[in-house]
């Protein structure tokens, strides 16, 4: 078993959802990492753990978002795990970093939520996407810069967030009861 994989282990079993839904999704995620030692790893066709980040800034009344190329909608920033990434809370704050450009970000360790999804994602089959979320914060006047993998990337004000955005507003929700 891998330190990452550890470590995910360990901090959904410290984590306690405040909703039953969420606890279902937890034990369901808990069980799947039991039973896969490779769960964190993108090889995992039947399904891997991957780290997302819900970037709000520094006053906490926008939310940054991405157009997804292989999804062709608006998301919060994250992705896969990689072998240098020792904790899930590292693999987060390096996906909104990487994909933010800014520089400076800071990460809550608590996770905010949890869900998986399927998803045909760079092993080019449908897979499941078993995602961990965590809350990140931007510095003052911090200025997003796209990366190859958005076709866009944009603050949004948290009261007027896009229109096709599925799981978004209640994860904005989540994270501003967060802070």
């Amino acid at each position: 078993m891998s330190t990452l994989h550890a470590d995910v282990v360990r901090r959904l079993t410290d984590w306690e959802p405040q909703d039953h839904g969420q606890q279902s999704v937890k034990h369901a995620i808990l069980a799947f990492l039991a039973a896969r030692p490779d769960a964190c790893e993108r090889a995992c066709a039947p399904g891997h753990i991957t780290a997302s980040a819900v970037v709000l800034d520094a006053t906490a009344d926008h939310v940054l978002l991405t157009l997804h190329p292989r999804v062709g909608r608006w998301v919060q920033l994250g992705g896969h795990c990689e072998p240098e990434d020792s904790t899930l809370v590292e693999a987060a704050l390096r996906e909104a970093t990487e994909e933010s450009g800014i520089r400076g970000l800071t990460i809550d360790p608590r996770p905010v939520h949890i869900e998986v999804h399927p998803i045909t994602c760079s092993l080019g089959v449908p897979t499941r996407h078993l995602d961990v979320r965590f809350v990140v914060r931007a510095p003052v006047g911090a200025k997003p810069v796209r990366s190859a993998e958005s076709v866009d990337l944009q603050w949004w004000p948290v009261d007027e967030l896009p229109s096709d955005v599925d799981s978004i507003p209640d994860l904005v929700r989540r994270a501003l009861a967060m802070r």
